[in-house]
Formats: C-alpha cells, sequence, structure tokens
C-alpha cells in the first residue's frame, strides 16, 4: 500500500495480482504472459470525510497508467433503466412508462393485486399510487402523483382509459381489453342496438392465423371479447381496436350478427366488441374477408 497525489488531493492506493487459471495448451505464449501479467487496483478517494464508490481498471499499457475505469455491461443498462434509455424517467418516456403499466394493472392484475375494482372497470387512483411497482422506466408508482396519471391518460394516443369523479375521489379504468373476470360488460360498455350505428365492423389478422379462423372462428382467448375496429388501419378516426401491421381483414356482418342474438357493444374509445357465442365469433357471420393494404378478396 502506497498514498499517492492527485489534484494536491491525498489518495490511498492498494493493489493485488488476480490469481488466474493455467493456461491451456493451445494458446501462444503471448496470450499467457498478458493472462499472467494481469492486475487489478482498486482506489478510494476519500475526500470532504465521504467516499467514493470503488472503480476496477485494468492496469496495462493501453490505460496509459491514468485509471479509467472500465464500464460493464450490466451497470450501462443500470444507468439507462428499463424502457429504452429514459433512466431517472423525464418528460414523456416517464409518462408513457407509466401508462403502460396502468394498462397492464386495469386491464389483467387488479384482482391478484388485491384492487377494488367496480362493475365497470374503475378502481381509486389513489389505491393505485400504493401499489409497490415500478414502471417499465424503472420508477416506483408510489412516486407518481395524480397529476402524472391525468397526463398519462390525456396523452394515451389509444384513449385506452376513462376517469371518473365521484365524492371527491377519482377513479380510473382501462376502455376495454380486459382479461378480468368480474367485469360486467353490461356497465363497461354501451350495447349497439342497429346496423346502423356501424357501418363498418373489422377484425385485423394475420395471415398465418387466418386457417385456424376459417376452422373454428374468432375466438376471445383469454380476453372477455373479440374486438374490432370501426375502420381501416389508415382511416383517421381510427384509433384503437386493430394492430397496424395486419395483412388480413375480416368484415363483420353486424346486421345478421344482430338479428341472430349476438351481442356487440361499443367501448368509450370506439372498439366494437362482443363475446360472440360462448366465446366465438362464428365464420358464417363473416361478411367478407380482404388482404391489406391490396384489398384484394380471400374467398372462404
Amino acid at each position: 500500500m502506497w498514498p499517492g497525489l492527485t489534484s494536491g488531493r491525498l489518495r490511498i492506493l492498494r493493489y493485488c495480482y488476480v490469481s488466474v487459471p493455467q493456461v491451456p495448451i493451445g494458446y501462444s505464449s503471448t496470450s499467457s504472459s498478458l493472462l499472467t501479467n494481469f492486475r487489478a487496483l482498486a482506489f478510494m478517494d476519500k475526500t470532504n470525510n465521504k467516499s467514493s464508490s470503488f472503480s476496477v481498471f485494468a492496469h496495462s499499457s493501453r490505460s496509459g497508467g491514468r485509471g479509467r475505469g472500465l464500464e460493464t455491461k450490466d451497470n450501462r443498462e443500470r444507468s439507462r433503466g428499463r424502457g429504452g434509455g429514459v433512466g431517472g424517467g423525464g418528460g414523456k418516456d416517464k409518462i408513457d412508462a407509466l401508462g403502460r403499466l396502468l394498462t397492464r394493472i386495469l386491464r389483467h392484475m387488479a384482482s391478484e393485486l388485491s384492487l377494488n375494482m367496480r362493475s365497470d372497470g374503475y378502481v381509486r387512483v389513489q389505491d393505485l399510487l400504493k401499489l409497490n411497482m415500478k414502471t417499465f422506466a424503472n420508477i416506483p408508482l408510489r412516486s407518481h402523483t395524480v397529476d402524472d396519471i391525468r397526463e398519462a391518460v390525456r396523452k394515451d394516443n389509444k384513449q385506452r382509459f376513462s376517469l371518473l369523479e365521484e365524492n371527491g375521489e377519482l377513479w380510473i379504468r382501462a376502455n376495454q381489453g380486459h382479461t378480468i373476470a368480474t367485469i360486467e360488460t353490461e356497465s363497461l360498455l354501451k350495447s349497439i342496438l342497429s346496423a346502423e350505428e356501424v357501418p363498418v365492423c373489422v377484425h385485423g389478422t394475420y395471415k398465418k392465423f387466418l386457417e385456424s379462423i376459417l376452422e373454428n372462428g374468432l375466438r376471445r382467448m383469454k380476453r372477455l371479447h373479440v374486438h374490432f375496429s370501426c375502420g381501416l388501419p389508415t382511416d383517421g378516426e381510427v384509433i384503437s381496436g386493430m394492430r397496424r401491421d395486419v395483412n388480413v381483414l375480416i368484415f363483420l356482418d353486424v346486421r345478421k350478427a344482430l338479428e341472430e342474438g349476438m351481442k356487440l357493444y361499443i367501448s368509450d374509445n370506439k372498439v366494437i366488441l362482443t363475446e360472440g357465442f360462448d366465446g366465438v365469433v362464428p365464420v358464417k357471420y363473416f361478411e367478407k374477408i380482404e388482404s391489406w393494404p391490396d384489398r384484394q378478396t380471400i374467398p372462404f
């Protein structure tokens, strides 16, 4: 151990040789020499009675003896945070990450988190802010405010949420997409009573699923409803209900479905939903199928 002066401050340095396993036969003598002569140095800088964290660096001719710290991949990723480099999460990225977590909780996780969710999907905002969870920006949910929640709702480009103020309390819900069984469809959604209410009712999917759909119908899977959009992916009015990269469009014969007893609903963000019959929309209610975006008729 020896002292050294750096920028007018006293720095205590200590060193040790790193034990390196025997180099297998077949490695060059140059590689062996580099490995066995590797030294690790650790330094601790004490200034104003505060200790910095240890940094480890390779002592080699490449470092020039300046003690430049090696930054590991894990440390870089941890400093950036989860969410594509948002780090501490500022501005839009912070709010976007909050919105994604709210979607997940309000659609799928309320029961397992013991949230008090009403039959129409609403939960208290204050109950959400008490959850011991982190957003995708690695920010604790408890660090967010009611104003952050309002901002997430306002900025959501698919209008996934609704806010409600009752008796001085603020409530929030996801407008559709639920897998939570306690949700009552009639409380969550508005019934569609005539075909004139929805001139277009289309489900977007992919060619790789079409064979199964034609065999089994459209199934709601784990969700409560099968989702339809009220327009095409390029229509300005279409916000939610269909992914932008679909390559098959299945149009529903709304009139026939209603006449034969299928219940159709529309959400606050204009997504058309149905439970079908026992969770399935049979093929006989398909009006037509087209490829997208070239809109060529697909026979079925």
